[in-house]
């Protein structure tokens, strides 16, 4: 743990000695004000136009956006940061007010600040997600990748459950999980060929990555056919949106089988827990012991299911 601490140390220094920051904000005294708050430990640039907010990211490459939503069409300028795929991994925060703040989330808003913001809260919230960003270069660059699907491995999904849960412990947010299974697996392999099991594999965790919006939240591989999503600051309702859109994507896509030249299918089951952390890291274990225990109930009860003991009856 002292090794990965001191490499995200390292990696919060860009290359021009300060992490980029883009300020999207189209009244030029905010821009003032938050310039002013994050420049001693950022590089700070700004967009005042909304149309040129997505080219400006995508040629920049920022660690972080800070937006004001309502800037003109600023949930327009969200949706296309989320779409672009130059620009879908590029944390956002939100500068919103209150009623906003749910739907920017949801939108793919990886957090938010209500007006009038604090100067300290907004830097705090800053600071975490250019950890989250460094701790993402840190997977990448050592070893944390699986190298059959191309997204974190246990390793990876192992160090960042430890950083999240005590991140929403701080916060006192919710922090769910999803464990995820390939149903009948063995049984396609054996149909199909490991080959074609592979794919498989690899569209499994397309789906898991394009269900996913926000920098915060994680899709790994644990190992064969098995899948987790950890979901920070999000509670169960929040939590079951996201593994049913994960669980009809599946039901619904295909995958060309290569050996006969026709379209497969496979559908996941789903276990699912959501809890507020507490400071007690000893919990983790039972956390995911029971999202595991809701997925056996889902293989059990049919497959092709969502179980969770976290939502209300």
């Amino acid at each position: 743990m002292i090794y990965f601490q001191k490499r995200i140390g390292d990696l919060l220094m860009s290359e021009n000695g300060k992490p980029h920051i883009l300020i999207a904000d189209f009244d030029a005294e905010n821009i003032a004000a938050l310039s002013a708050l994050l420049h001693a430990e950022y590089s700070v640039g700004a967009v005042k136009k909304g149309d040129t907010v997505c080219k400006t990211a995508a040629a920049d490459k920022p660690d972080l956006i800070l937006l004001d939503i309502e800037t003109p069409y600023g949930f327009e300028v969200l949706a296309k940061l989320k779409e672009t795929e130059e620009t879908r991994a590029i944390p956002v925060i939100l500068i919103t007010e209150p009623e906003n703040a749910e739907k920017g989330l949801r939108q793919g808003a990886a957090d938010y600040v209500t007006k009038p913001f604090s100067g300290c809260i907004l830097q705090a919230r800053v600071e975490t997600h250019i950890k989250i960003v460094n701790q993402t270069r840190i997977i990448e660059q050592l070893g944390m990748i699986d190298a059959l699907t191309n997204i974190p491995n246990k390793r990876a999904f192992d160090f960042r459950i430890k950083e999240e849960w005590n991140r929403n412990c701080r916060r006192n947010m919710h922090l769910s999980l999803l464990m995820i299974d390939v149903d009948e697996f063995a049984a396609y392999n054996d149909a199909y060929g490991y080959p074609q099991g592979d794919s498989l594999l690899r569209f499994a965790a397309k789906i898991l990555t394009d269900n996913i919006k926000r920098p915060t939240d994680m899709a790994a591989r644990i190992g064969g056919e098995k899948f987790a999503v950890l979901l920070a600051d999000t509670d169960a309702e929040g939590a079951l949106l996201v593994a049913e859109s994960i669980r009809i994507a599946a039901g619904e896509g295909t995958i060309l089988c290569k050996a006969t030249g026709e379209p497969t299918s496979a559908t996941v089951s789903i276990g699912l827990n959501s809890l507020i952390p507490t400071m007690d890291l000893e919990q983790i274990s039972s956390f995911i012991e029971q999202a595991n225990k809701n997925l056996h109930t889902a293989k059990l009860d049919g497959r092709n299911r969502v179980v969770s003991t976290a939502l209300p009856d």
